[in-house]
């Protein structure tokens, strides 16, 4: 019986372990067709490539500082711009250079800095991989405290320093530039919609980064979005119409879509379904539901379309989600029309597969695509959704991050001229990029009108604009690189913050927070 026994046992031990090995390899299995579906990287790996691109990229940030500077890395850079705001007796010294130039534009200044907070709420943790967390808050913040000065009173905000004409007709140095910094300025008397309201989302956005490290700080940036959403909803106006002279430069095409912008972030950074309500409400007269359109520091639509879609995602139970569903609708729209092989898929692409829609600064709009598919398509992986439905064909989560990293790519290099238009990055970038700090030596000290020599150089800029974003190619593929091209060679500051968010969805194969609070 013994021996009987101790055979049945050995038998029984055979069994279990076939049963377990059987077990052993479907589960390998399953997890490689998991990864298969959902990424073509491993979990948690950095990507060289992305991340080197990254750490330029936010080097762009400390170029464009105005102010007293601290701590500064950019040995061509120094302190400018210190008297700002004096003639309002107001500190309006920090704050970002706009593109080449010296102007400080709140309207995309604001822009910049919801989408670097937007950036940092979804993707700090692929940019803490890398070290570059508080750097990217450093910047920010060095943003929002322009904002907080510019902002004396519940229905006072200065929304530009520096005259355009005056600026425009000089090639200097920040600081050595001497003339006159003239202030503009909304009021009730003179409302300006979408300048408050992006720079509402902008403090809301940027309290939610600030939340957990600086309690009251981020309290301050809540109190003045919630003032700035106020006061550009009861005096709606068109900064445009109201002070013409913006139209040459920053000209908006309306204010609908920042209202409903604001109040998507302060519906996050308070869960007051005041907010919520807005959007609802508004949703119908501002959304341009079921029209998909480009993100970009005029128009928020697909940002608003995106970020209220999370919540669809993520609040299941949500009371008011109802009024999201075309929000919803209309972010998908937007992604099927993004992914190349889609029925629905824009011909707005040049040949190289690269999203064009205009020729002055022609990689915003790819560049803000990609990121906003890198969103859509963590959002989906982190709550489950396998599939996205555009018309008879179904695609997966990572048909949209295929289509994310295809724009970085070509940004980066993988592109007709072999160029990256991503400054300091690889082996060939624009030599001749219209910035005049970039484009004078450091220890010249030149006046308004004799530094126009430099412009006129044909030599390559003796600074580089490391992480500079040029506007880039033509349609046909094809970019000249001249300083006095600036239609394709000029870099802007909220195109760093796209590229920055960029990046950063592709540092690593990521998920998204559930909530941000």
């Amino acid at each position: 019986m013994g021996a009987k026994s101790s055979s049945r046992c050995c038998c029984c031990s055979w069994f279990i372990g076939i049963i377990v090995l059987i077990a052993v390899i479907l589960a390998v299995v399953f997890t490689l067709r998991h990864r298969a579906n959902h990424s073509d990287d491993a979990p948690g790996s950095i990507d060289k490539k992305y991340s080197d691109a990254l750490k330029i990229a936010m080097q762009f940030f400390d170029i464009q500082k105005s102010g007293k500077l601290v701590n500064n890395k950019i040995s061509w850079r120094g302190d400018s711009g210190l008297k700002d705001g004096s003639e309002a007796s107001l500190d309006l010294s920090k704050g970002l250079y706009d593109a080449g130039d010296h102007m400080k534009f709140g309207f995309p200044m604001a822009f910049t800095a919801t989408v670097l907070s937007w950036s940092i709420l979804e993707y700090g943790d692929q940019m803490d991989s890398v070290k570059l967390l508080d750097h990217a808050k450093e910047s920010l913040k060095w943003t929002t405290d322009f904002f907080i000065n510019a902002h004396p009173s519940a229905n006072v905000l200065y929304i530009q320093v520096g005259d355009p004409e005056t600026d425009h007709k000089c090639w200097d140095r920040p600081e050595t530039m001497s003339r006159k910094r003239t202030l503009t300025k909304i009021d009730t008397e003179t409302p300006g919609s979408e300048v408050a309201a992006e720079i509402a989302a902008a403090m809301a956005a940027a309290s939610l980064v600030f939340k957990e490290s600086d309690a009251k700080y981020s309290a301050t940036l809540l109190k003045h979005a919630k003032q700035l959403f106020d006061f550009a909803d009861n005096n709606r106006g068109s900064y445009s119409v109201n002070i013409p002279e913006v139209q040459k430069y920053y000209n908006s095409t309306g204010y609908g879509d920042e209202l409903l912008w604001a109040a998507s972030w302060l519906y996050h950074a308070t869960e007051d379904k005041t907010y919520l309500d807005f959007v609802s409400k508004n949703g119908e007269e501002f959304g341009n539901f079921g029209s998909p359109s480009w993100f970009s520091w005029d128009n928020k639509l697909p940002g608003t379309h995106v970020l209220l879609s999370r919540l669809t995602f993520f609040k299941k139970g949500l009371s008011g989600s109802k009024g999201l569903q075309g929000y919803k609708e209309t972010a998908e729209a937007v992604m099927c029309g993004l992914i190349p092989s889609s029925p629905t898929a824009t011909e707005s692409r040049t040949d190289g597969g690269l999203i064009w829609v205009s020729e002055w600064n022609a990689l915003q709009h790819p560049v803000s695509s990609g990121f906003l598919a890198s969103l859509y398509s963590d959002y989906m992986l982190t709550s489950g959704i396998e599939k996205l439905s555009c018309s008879d064909q179904d695609f997966k989560p990572s048909d949209l991050r295929k289509f994310a990293k295809s724009q970085a790519d070509y940004m980066l290099g993988k592109n007709p001229e072999k160029m990256s238009y991503l400054v300091g990055y690889g082996e060939k970038y624009p030599e001749f990029v219209h910035h005049r700090g970039a484009s004078i030596p450091g220890d010249a000290n030149v006046g308004c009108k004799d530094g126009f020599k430099w412009l006129n150089s044909e030599e390559p800029n003796p600074n580089v604009a490391y992480g500079a974003l040029v506007g880039g190619p033509f349609m046909n593929e094809t970019f000249i690189d001249a300083r006095n091209n600036s239609m394709q060679n000029e870099p802007s500051t909220y195109n760093s913050a796209l590229v920055v968010g960029l990046l950063s969805s592709l540092v690593t194969t990521s998920s998204s927070l559930e909530s941000f609070i």
